[in-house]
This record gives C-alpha cells, structure tokens and sequence, in this order.
C-alpha cells in the first residue's frame, strides 16, 4: 500500500479552506494546517478566477506531497486533473461520481471521489454511485453555507449505522461540539472556520487531532 492509499484510509481530520482572494497567506495557512495535524486539505473558493485556482492548487500539491499529506479540490474535476491533486469533492448538484471518474479515467490517473450528503438517502445513493467517502451534513448551521439547513446529529448517527465507505462528519464542528459528534459515531471531521478562521492554524489543527486519535475509523 503507497503512503497516499495509507493516509486515506487512515485519515481523520479534513480542513476545508474558503478563501476570498489569492496571496502567500493561504499557502502559510494551508501548511500550517498539514503541519497541525490535518490529512486531507480541500481546495474551496466562490471567489477565485480558474486561473488562480490552478497557480494555487498546483502549489498547494508541492505542500501536500512534501508532508505526505492528501490534497483535494472541491466541485472541479477539470483542475483536480490539472493540479496533480490527489481527489475531487462533489456536490449534490454537481456532475455525477460515474462521469467524474470516467473523466478522471481516461486521463490515465488514480484520484479519489467524495461527495456531500445531507440525508441517509442521498447517502446510500452516493454510494451506489461509487464515491470513494461522502460528507454527512451539515450537521450544525454554518456561515460557510447560509442557506444549507443544518441536519443535527440524527444523520450523523445514521451514517454510523448505515454507512459502510468512509464518511466525514461535517458542517458548524469546532473544538466545542467536537465531543458529541464523535459521541454520535463520527471518527472523520471536516472543518473550515475551526481551522482556518483561528489565530493560530497549526494549534487549532493539533488540537483537533488530538481529540480524534485512537478513535477506531468506521
């Protein structure tokens, strides 16, 4: 098994950056995280133009690689592809997980699929579909998505039960309310504010990884 094929099996903290505009800063911020303790970091903006993405993402996967860390673009397959990154994240409304890995496919590269879910059913669905993990929520409200209504732990603890690929709890999670969702099965978190939005990015992702160590990955 390579490093990578390790770090996602084994993976359990999933930072999700939201950045506004391009800078050194979100490349500090992202190491930073992977230093903290982070596995996967997901490439995230509403706001950059493709061109910026890809001078970004293409320096983010020289980061990930040199701490043999996993580095993800959210929506995008086309500049996973460009990047080198290492998977794609999906959402409900975007192409479907069979015509991303066909692109993905007959470009002759390996990259891991995820998808977001915010009901069991769309849950078993995804996995139908063939996504390599899905993302259960949000399980708290979130201003990184203000018009996605917050599903609580009831879904969480249905992926516990139900959910048999990896899944990463997601949605409003901080070190607060770290407790009662893995207290509700999760073993994965993803995280954007509780990261990012901190003083100090290395810290918080310790901090995080630490409360997530030793719980046995369903």
């Amino acid at each position: 098994m390579s490093w990578a094929d390790q770090a996602f099996q084994d993976f359990r903290l999933y930072a999700v950056t939201d950045i506004k505009k391009e800078g050194p800063e979100v490349l500090r911020a992202i190491e930073a995280a992977y230093r903290g303790g982070a596995d996967i970091v997901q490439l995230r903006s509403k706001f950059l133009a493709d061109a910026a993405l890809i001078r970004l993402g293409l320096a983010i996967q020289k980061i990930a690689q040199r701490n043999r860390k996993l580095f993800f673009i959210n929506d995008r397959v086309d500049i996973a592809l460009v990047t080198g990154a290492d998977g794609v994240h999906l959402g409900q409304e975007d192409m479907p997980v069979a015509t991303a890995r066909a692109l993905i496919r007959r470009s002759g590269r390996k990259m891991w699929i995820g998808k977001s879910t915010h009901s069991l059913t769309q849950a078993q669905e995804a996995v139908k579909e063939g996504a390599d993990y899905i993302g259960v929520g949000p399980v708290f409200a979130t201003p990184t998505k203000p018009d996605a209504k917050s599903v609580g732990l009831r879904f969480v603890r249905q992926a516990t039960s139900k959910i048999r690929i990896p899944w990463v709890a997601i949605g409003g999670i901080d070190l607060e309310n770290l407790d009662c969702v893995v207290e509700a099965g999760a073993t994965r978190v993803a995280v954007v504010r509780a990261v990012f939005a901190t003083n100090d990015i290395k810290l918080a992702a310790s901090k995080f990884k630490l409360q997530l160590k030793g719980i046995k990955n369903v």
